[in-house]
């Protein structure tokens, strides 16, 4: 095992965003040989968390994996002369809220849904592996999209239902940026509401609509991140993954198509870049969908 935050790529897809990346590395795993989750659905298939940083500003989108992640996040941002720190959670899941603790005295800001969801799981975070205790609430709690500014940086907080049915993404106009967090994840989506798919799937049109020039996902290769992200094919090519998981329930033939073939023409573009962890990931997927057909 090696010191968790220790493989942290600190990189920059554009001058005031940093991304927080590790994992998505061959051999290593971060927390224990047996399975957990934050090796097997974060550290193995790579996840970032980013810091939208003006003058003495900064929001964080998301804590991290650990608490040793969160104080390099903290100690990064404060060596840049960050005072002020606003944190926003993508959603309530561990990889994204285990570093909460590290931000005790800052605003967290999350929607209702996501607040109500984190209360229900406590239990489940506290006997965790790694365990996520104490879990720290939000502070500031928002029901619809909200605007906020970070410096000289606008920032708006568009809920959706993607991945999870809390999902808040952040967009910023002026570098027309959406960060993902998980509601959009390369090479292909990690289902976790496997009766939500359609709803999921409908909400991938109405970001399609949004038009933004690059997106920013939580999980993703790193150097198309530090490059400054992905294009909008990318949701393009998550809304044909999500389609075909949903006509698994009609036709379960199709469960036996080989994931390079599913994912074949957007791989081929460049929308999406393989990473050989996800097979296990897509296999996940397929018999959560069968189970609930």
């Amino acid at each position: 095992m090696i010191e968790l935050g220790s493989t942290v790529r600190i990189l920059a897809p554009k001058p005031h965003v940093l991304a927080f990346y590790d994992g998505r590395i061959p051999g290593v795993r971060a927390w224990s040989e047996t399975a957990n989750w934050l090796d097997d659905g974060a550290f193995s298939l790579g996840i970032a968390t980013y810091a939208i940083v003006s003058g003495e500003d900064a929001l964080v989108y998301d804590t991290h994996i650990s608490l040793a992640h969160a104080a390099l996040i903290r100690r990064t941002l404060a060596d840049r002369g960050v005072r002020r720190t606003t944190v926003v959670l993508s959603h309530w899941h561990d990889d994204h809220v285990a570093g909460n603790a590290a931000f005790t005295d800052c605003e967290i800001v999350a929607r209702r849904l996501t607040t109500d969801l984190l209360a229900a799981n406590r239990a489940h975070f506290a006997a965790g592996d790694p365990p996520i205790d104490p879990l720290v609430m939000p502070t500031r709690l928002i029901d619809g999209p909200e605007e906020m500014t970070i410096g000289a940086v606008r920032v708006r907080l568009l809920p959706a239902d993607i991945h999870s049915e809390d999902a808040l993404l952040l967009h910023v106009p002026d570098d027309d940026l959406l960060l993902a967090g998980d509601s959009l994840e390369d090479p292909l989506t990690y289902v976790a509401e496997p009766l939500r798919l359609a709803a999921h799937l409908a909400d991938l049109d109405r970001i399609a609509a949004w038009g933004v020039g690059r997106i920013l996902p939580n999980h993703g290769d790193p150097d198309v991140i530090a490059a400054g992200g992905y294009s909008p094919d990318f949701i393009a090519a998550t809304r044909r993954y999500v389609a075909h998981l949903l006509a698994l329930e009609d036709d379960p033939a199709l469960a036996d198509r080989p994931v390079e073939a599913v994912l074949g023409p957007d791989l081929e573009s460049g929308a999406l870049r393989w990473w050989e962890p996800y097979r296990a990931v897509h296999a996940r997927n397929v018999a959560a969908i069968l189970a609930d057909a």
